[in-house]
């Protein structure tokens, strides 16, 4: 062993080049392949660290009215304390509300002296703490949340409003849109035992009054469906039995409600588990994560890692010649074939070992850069994670025999007598696989740059597509707070007598923000079980011409329009209505036990994507409501080339009229941007991650183009004494590996068709994949492979003659 390992250095030091492509590609490999499984291992992790998690349960509600089929995160009040009522298999129950959700995205934090604005604060029941487990830093995890307006900090927002103060029992107050209370702190958390979808900063005993009292009191089982609720079955419990039982559960307490309707309702068990590894839902607490995006982060770690691994096997069959006569030697001297198959073996475990222990301290150093793209907070924990010296040993472990068994058994297998002979050519001819090594690798880095080419194309579509609005030189101002809401009127007020502002409204939502109201209308001779389910948004007379949405048909919102509203074009189809037969039409709507109310049809607007791209537009109506108490949002349209003396001039007057709350503000393009950040980080990533293929790849190639001229080094010096010219063994050198590259492109293409296409179909709106995004991402890799290959070419075909013939 003593001496395969000085062979192993001798060697790998006599060809520098040789050990540094190896060495320098496998490190990059690791590195790239390391951090892409800790972030996916990261992402799995999510609420696996609560006790008994395997037994707990998110309920979820599948909704078809009419047709359009919901699919919810939530469901509707009573059902978790009506489970845990019914059935003996529930041990306990807990429902939560993210305030966020429900229009209260900020809270006015004040204990003595010290106030700022807080969001994620979640209400939850008082078995929220039985059933989740947290790591208390103070106070009793018994029944912290049992009274009313008892209150839990996240341990970030405590240490910020009370600093080295112990803030169990202390009184703190909160002002939102539902008042302003006094609030005793029970306990302090963080979120040091794991990650969790269930992210708050505070946590707000439910029976606290606002929203909290509204949901402790509701008894709807059709609507109403924005509680996140919860259960933890007894151990030993047959889920799929108990998942059965819930048809006739809904069907027991809430069948009339949703006949009525005409809706149909089903109650699906989720895992909490499962919760941030399956997207699809409306609405969440924290965006979850496509697995289908998880999976394609491991391809890429593995093929960046294939990819190194090839280079090793190519460089190291390219070079057998060098070895030829030693292998030889060692058999006529006794050694076995499995004797050499460990030698080059434990050669390519060392040069394994060396690429990770030069990957990890580049990793420690790329770390910060990785996160920021991944938008995460990975720790690379060396000493307390014994998972990761797992997933160390394992990529030493595979790396070294992907990389190094096809040459072992390679080189072990020549025959030592012909190759003492010198007769060795005919038995070391690889050349064959070491063009199909290399086609493999511009397979996959044509496919990565086809990627690249189409993720961008879409998020540019995405970015200027005409959505139906004007989003930008908008700004978004939010009033959280029942006095800053008294505000309001004031500001837009003196806000109009700008110069550069065009126009301003108010609103209940936003372009870009999830549309959470919605309700079935019908028109005269209809009823409730023909409805059409409509998302709709309350606003002011204002709302049109601030966000540039076109009327198609009546007339715009006036002052005292009230009952009036504005529908989409959607909404006019669905209802079988006209341009000319619309105007006027009463739409009608009833949730029992509440009667019959109508609204009037004041215009018809065109449609515009108020969600995502992800999403066909639906059903829409603007209702008149400007006295509505939930509209805290003033969406601004300036008109300005200055926008810093704009915004000094804006919050000159904010400071004047809302003198309580801090200035803060949005652009609306900015906002709506937010619905494709997945998109973005998958594009981030993806370019991080090719651009490693791609220099990993290049490195290969570059080795290989170096032994390519070292062995033609005699042919191009006879080709320069008969007149070739530089140009021309420049050509010849290079057609070789031009050639390969073409027929990777041709392979790449239907490969990388199919994933992206696979990719787009994930939006309602996209862009056609053109021919000219394989043509492009194939120009790419051939001028890459001509730029790596034609630098060994040139200073071949320079070489003078003199030098490569003079032993001849």
């Amino acid at each position: 062993m003593k001496n395969y390992i000085k062979t192993a250095l001798r060697f790998l030091l006599k060809n520098k080049t040789f050990s540094f492509i190896n060495i320098i590609g496998l490190a990059a490999g690791t590195l790239c392949c390391l951090y892409i499984l800790l972030y996916v291992q990261d992402q799995y992790s999510y609420d696996r660290h609560f006790k008994d998690a395997g037994n707990i349960y998110r309920i979820t509600s599948n909704m078809n009215f009419r047709g359009d089929k919901r699919k919810g995160a939530a469901t509707s009040p009573p059902t978790a304390p009506t489970m845990k009522a019914d059935f003996n298999e529930v041990l306990q129950y807990a429902r939560v509300v993210n305030s966020g959700l429900v229009g209260t995205k900020q809270h006015l934090v004040r204990y003595k002296e010290k106030s700022f604005y807080e969001t994620d604060a979640l209400f939850a029941d008082p078995g929220f703490f039985d059933i989740f487990t947290y790591h208390f830093v103070n106070g009793d995890s018994r029944n912290p949340l049992k009274d009313p307006y008892n209150i839990v900090l996240l341990k970030p927002m405590a240490d910020k409003l009370f600093g080295t103060e112990n803030p169990v029992g202390k009184m703190i107050s909160i002002d939102n849109a539902y008042g302003k209370h006094d609030f005793k702190v029970t306990a302090v958390i963080d979120e040091s035992l794991g990650k969790s979808h269930l992210h708050g900063n505070m946590f707000i005993a439910m029976n606290s009054g606002g929203i909290g009292a509204y949901v402790n009191t509701d008894q709807t089982w059709s609507g109403n469906n924005f509680v996140f609720s919860y259960i933890k079955l007894r151990p030993n419990t047959n889920v799929t039995a108990f998942q059965n039982k819930l048809p006739a559960f809904l069907n027991k307490y809430g069948a009339q409600e949703l006949k009525n309707l005409g809706m149909q309702k089903e109650l699906i068990l989720q895992p909490v588990t499962k919760i941030h590894t399956t997207p699809g839902f409306e609405i969440e607490l924290s965006p979850a994560v496509n697995p289908s995006f998880l999976y394609i982060l491991i391809l890429i770690a593995v093929l960046i890692q294939v990819i190194a691994c090839i280079n090793f096997m190519n460089l190291s069959t390219a070079r057998a010649s060098k070895r030829a006569k030693e292998v030889g030697v060692r058999k006529v001297i006794g050694a076995s074939q499995s004797n050499l198959i460990t030698q080059f073996l434990g050669e390519s475990f060392l040069l394994s070992f060396i690429g990770v222990a030069l990957a990890l301290p580049l990793l420690i150093l790329a770390m910060p850069y990785l996160n920021q793209i991944t938008h995460t907070d990975i720790q690379l924990c060396l000493f307390s994670n014994y998972r990761i010296w797992v997933l160390l040993s394992a990529l030493i472990v595979i790396t070294g025999l992907v990389a190094g068994s096809y040459p072992a058994f390679y080189l072990s297998a020549f025959k030592s007598i012909k190759v003492i002979k010198g007769n060795f050519t005919s038995h070391v001819s690889a050349a064959g696989i070491r063009r199909s090594l290399v086609v493999f690798q511009f397979v996959l880095s044509i496919v990565l740059i086809t990627g690249i080419i189409v993720i961008y194309s879409q998020l540019n579509f995405i970015k200027n597509k005409d959505l139906g609005f004007d989003k930008n030189q908008k700004l978004v101002f939010s009033f959280y707070t029942g006095e800053t809401q008294g505000k309001m009127a004031n500001f837009a007020n003196d806000l109009r007598q700008l110069a550069d502002i065009k126009a301003v409204t108010k609103s209940d939502n936003y372009p870009g923000q999830l549309v959470l109201q919605d309700h079935g209308v019908y028109p005269p001779g209809g009823n409730m079980t023909t409805a059409v389910d409509a998302d709709n948004m309350a606003s002011d007379e204002h709302f049109l011409k601030t966000t540039g949405i076109k009327l198609i048909a009546g007339r715009d919102f006036t002052q005292n329009d009230s009952g009036k509203v504005i529908i989409n074009e959607t909404l006019l189809k669905k209802l079988g209505l006209t341009l000319k037969t619309a105007i006027g039409t009463r739409l009608y709507t009833q949730y029992l036990p509440n009667p019959v109310t109508y609204v009037e049809i004041a215009g018809v607007m065109k449609d515009f994507n108020y969600n995502s791209l992800h999403n066909a537009i639906r059903p829409f109506m603007l209702a008149y409501n400007p006295n509505r108490g939930d509209l805290s949002n003033l969406i601004v349209a300036a008109n300005s080339s200055n926008y810093k003396t704009l915004l000094s001039q804006i919050e000159a007057l904010w400071h004047k009229d809302v003198p309580s709350a801090p200035f803060e503000y949005s652009f609306l393009d900015e906002e709506v941007n937010k619905q494709y950040t997945a998109e973005i980080t998958l594009s981030q990533i993806i370019n991080t991650f090719t651009l490693m293929a791609i220099l990993i790849s290049c490195l290969g190639l570059f080795g290989l183009a170096a032994f390519s001229a070292e062995q033609r080094n005699k042919e191009i010096g006879i080709r320069k004494v008969l007149g070739a010219s530089v140009t021309g063994l420049v050509r010849l050198l290079s057609i070789d590996f031009l050639k390969l590259v073409l027929i990777a492109m041709i392979i790449a293409t239907p490969i990388a068709w199919w994933g992206m296409d696979k990719w787009l179909q994930a939006f309602a709106y996209r862009i056609p994949i053109s021919w000219w995004m394989f043509g492009l991402a194939g120009l790419i890799a051939v001028c890459i492979a001509m730029f790596t290959v034609s630098f060994q070419a040139i200073k071949a075909a320079l070489v003078n003659p003199v030098k490569s013939l003079k032993s001849e």
